[in-house]
C-alpha cells in the first residue's frame, strides 16, 4: 500500500516533506542541520555518544576523550536529569553544564544536554550546542515553545508512547515558533514486551524519512534498555537510513549514577565504531 502523503502531513505543515505551493505538490529537500564542524542530515552518519549523566569533570573528559577518539562528533551527557524515582540520582545541574563546556572546550567536540523545564531553557542555551528534549516532555508545549524561540538545535525524543503524527506535531510546536533547527529522536516504545526496556521502532525510521524532511536520530541505548543489545541495534538502525545515533557510553558502566546497565562501556564503542565504518560505505554513507 502506498502512503497518502498529502493526507498524512496535512497537520504538520512545517515539519512534513509533502507540501503544496501554487496548487502543485511539492518535497522539501533534507534539512542540513549545522552543529560545529558537524553537519546532521547529510551524508555523513553523526554519533553522539557519552555517559547518560555527568558524574564529575575527569569521567567525563575521560570518555569525551575516548568517544572522539573513536570517531564520535558530539559529547551527549546529562546535567538535569529527571527520573522515574525521585530517590534516584537527579544529576549535577548547573555543576553538570559548567562540566559539560569545559569538556567540550578541551576536546572539540559540541555538546548536547536535556533540558528538562521551560525555566531552563536559557540556561542550558548558555552551555550547550544542542538542547535534548526528552521522552517525558515531548508533549510539554510550553517547553516545546520556549526551545523554539531559539536558535539552538532542539533534539526531540518520541515519547514513550506517542504515535509518529503526536511526534510530528511537536516538533511542529518548535517549528512554528520560528526555529527550523529540529532533529527528530526514534528512542523505542512501550509495548508489552518485558525483556527490553523498551522496543525499539526500527519502521520508524524509513518512515520518518518519508514523512519529514528534518533528520532522524536514532537513541539504542533507551531504545532497548539493554547494553548487549546495542550494538545490533545500532547497525539495524544504520541501515534502516538513521542520520545518526545518540549512544551511552561509560568507562566502568556497573558503577554509573544512571542507567549503567544499557551504557556500553569504551572497548564495546570502539568495536561498534569499527564495525559502523563499512556499513555505512555499503549504503552509500560516510562515518
Amino acid at each position: 500500500m502506498k502512503l497518502n502523503m498529502q493526507v498524512l502531513n496535512r497537520n504538520f505543515k512545517l515539519a512534513s516533506r509533502a507540501y503544496r505551493q501554487s496548487g502543485r505538490s511539492q518535497k522539501r529537500p533534507d534539512a542540513h542541520i549545522r552543529v560545529g564542524q558537524t553537519t546532521i542530515g547529510a551524508k555523513k552518519v553523526v554519533i553522539m555518544a557519552g555517559p547518560c549523566a555527568v558524574e564529575s569533570y575527569d569521567q567525563l573528559l575521560r570518555i569525551a576523550r575516548a568517544v572522539k577518539k573513536a570517531g564520535a562528533d558530539i559529547l551527549r551527557g546529562g546535567a538535569f536529569k529527571p527520573r522515574t524515582s525521585p530517590y534516584s540520582f537527579q544529576g549535577l545541574k548547573l555543576e553538570g553544564l559548567k562540566i559539560l563546556a569545559e569538556v567540550s572546550r578541551q576536546t572539540g567536540l559540541p555538546v548536547v544536554t536535556e533540558v528538562a523545564s521551560s525555566a531552563n531553557v536559557g540556561l542550558v542555551s548558555r552551555y550547550a550546542d544542542i538542547l535534548q528534549i526528552g521522552a517525558r516532555n515531548m508533549q510539554n508545549y510550553s517547553l516545546l515553545e520556549e526551545a523554539g524561540q531559539t536558535r539552538k538545535p532542539i533534539l526531540l525524543k518520541r515519547g514513550m508512547m506517542s504515535t509518529l503524527e503526536e511526534l510530528m506535531m511537536a516538533a511542529e510546536y518548535i517549528l512554528s515558533q520560528g526555529n527550523p533547527n529540529v532533529i527528530l529522536c526514534e528512542r523505542g516504545i512501550r509495548t508489552f514486551e518485558k525483556y527490553t526496556r523498551n522496543t525499539l521502532d526500527i519502521s520508524a525510521i524509513p518512515l520518518l524519512k518519508q514523512l519529514t524532511h528534518l533528520p532522524v536520530i536514532v537513541d539504542p541505548s533507551h531504545g532497548t534498555g539493554v547494553r548487549s543489545l546495542v550494538p545490533a541495534t545500532s547497525m539495524a538502525s544504520v541501515a534502516a537510513g538513521a542520520d545518526g545515533l545518540i549512544i551511552e557510553v561509560h568507562n566502568n558502566p556497573e558503577q554509573a549514577l544512571s542507567d549503567g546497565f544499557q551504557n556500553i562501556n569504551i572497548p564495546e564503542f570502539n568495536s561498534l565504531m569499527k564495525d559502523l565504518g563499512p556499513l555505512a560505505k555499503a549504503i552509500k554513507r560516510d562515518m
